[in-house]
């Protein structure tokens, strides 16, 4: 492998350093998501444990993905002077150390320090992100960074599938559903030691995580990734950025970062609320905590699809104006379509489902982005992509927007929210992406259109 020091230009790594580095990146995008879709049974566990409304309850994926928005240009610039993998090393060591603060939490059931601990962990994986992404999307051709997201999102939604599964094996009790119906009738006191019981259940598996990822760190630190130069201009996108002087020149990528802001927010919103939207048709936690795991599932069949047909049979920008379109239309089938049906052992309302496939309708979102916004970014592919994973807060404000509604309306209607988030990912797809200079008419990149 090349120097872990020295940055060295894509063109120049061998096929079996590339294949390497994919297979490093992809390991992380795993942790990623392990870690990040959790939250999905973290929401209705501390909202029990706790004593939280909706609103509060998701504060969970407010205090995580708000570090997204406070770290990612800190981020860029740390990657920038101390390297990937040193800045992945202290991206590993800030999870371990929010999930240590999980054991404080934990023994006084303090919602906020738990709150601390999750925030502390999204400092991390925003470190994390802004590196990883970046590297994957310019490892290898432009036309099929797409595929190569999608390959990654694969590892990331397969932890996903698994961690609810995991952390609910580990934390959850087959009692635990007569439990959760005895407390209304507790005296305080009984309630509150119950309780107490029942949060200090998370004090073992975040002390395992957090001594796994600092140890981690230091491996990905010691490992055989190279430094890879992300900041090479070809002489075309040289001449085109010479008067460039503010990451703000690039319409493409701002339009972007708002894309990917809603993209997540609608995202997080259908695998964080399903379960809440599950308990609301009288399916206890202990059954609807798979339904997480149904939606991701429909996320990886669609990045499989995306593997497959981009560019071969479809370029990525088309991959995108077609799930973008999917999305709105199971919005509106979420909203208006009603029955009652028997899947998979579950009975439930119809609209359910519609919020599973969800995750069809937004596996290749991310993965088209990416590439359209970074393209011709040049020297300030850095930069972009920490403004990228700025929009990554969306995951943090959106599920408080469905919260609100949900606790002033029902948890329903509260999927509104989704329609005006798809509405404006269906412009970028048709249309926002090809804006290269404001107010003038959108003109084609340099690759979105092939394949």
């Amino acid at each position: 492998m090349k120097s872990s020091t020295a940055a060295v230009e894509v063109s120049s790594l061998s096929p079996r350093e590339t294949t390497v580095s994919i297979f490093l990146i992809g390991l992380m995008f795993f942790i990623f998501g392990f870690i990040s879709w959790v939250n999905s049974i973290l929401i209705p566990y501390f909202k029990i444990a706790c004593e939280l409304t909706s609103f509060q309850a998701y504060l969970v994926a407010f205090a995580f993905y708000i570090a997204y928005f406070i770290m990612s240009v800190p981020a860029s610039y740390l990657l920038k002077t101390q390297g990937f993998k040193k800045g992945m090393m202290f991206g590993f060591w800030a999870m371990a150390l929010g999930a240590f603060i999980f054991v404080p939490a934990a023994m006084t059931r303090t919602y906020g320090i738990f709150l601390m601990g999750l925030f502390t962990i999204g400092i991390g994986l925003a470190i994390l992100q802004t590196a990883a992404n970046p590297y994957i999307t310019i490892l290898g051709p432009k036309e099929r960074g797409a595929q190569r997201i999608s390959i990654m999102g694969i590892c990331n939604k397969a932890a996903g599938i698994l961690s609810p599964l995991v952390f609910a094996a580990v934390i959850l009790r087959p009692t635990d559903t007569d439990l959760f119906a005895q407390l209304g009738t507790m005296n305080p006191t009984e309630k509150s030691a119950a309780l107490d019981e029942l949060v200090r259940r998370v004090i073992q598996p975040y002390t395992v995580l957090g001594i796994f990822l600092f140890v981690l760190g230091y491996l990905v630190y010691r490992s055989p990734l190279p430094e890879i130069n992300t900041e090479h201009e070809s002489p075309e996108v040289a001449s085109a950025n010479a008067g460039k002087t503010s990451i703000f020149q690039f319409p493409h990528l701002i339009l972007g970062a708002v894309a990917i802001f809603l993209h997540v927010g609608t995202q997080v919103i259908a695998i964080d609320t399903v379960i809440g939207y599950a308990n609301s048709m009288g399916i206890d936690l202990l059954k609807a905590k798979t339904f997480p795991s149904y939606t991701l599932a429909c996320t990886i069949c669609g990045y499989i699809i995306g593997i497959i047909t981009i560019p071969r049979f479809v370029s990525q920008v088309n991959a995108l104006r077609f799930c973008t379109v999917l999305g709105t239309v199971f919005t509106l089938l979420i909203i208006f379509a009603k029955g009652t049906v028997q899947f998979l052992g579950h009975t439930a309302d119809l609209s359910i489902w519609f919020v599973v496939l969800l995750g069809l309708a937004n596996s290749l979102v991310w993965a088209g982005i990416w590439p359209l916004a970074l393209d011709g970014l040049g020297r300030y592919t850095k930069l972009g992509a920490s403004i990228l994973i700025m929009g990554l807060c969306g995951n943090a404000i959106m599920p408080l927007f469905y919260g609100y509604f949900a606790d002033l309306y029902d948890v329903r209607t509260a999927y509104w929210v989704l329609l005006p988030c798809y509405l404006y990912l269906v412009y970028y797809a048709a249309y926002g992406h090809k804006v290269k200079r404001w107010g003038t008419s959108p003109q084609p990149l340099s690759f979105q259109e092939k394949g």
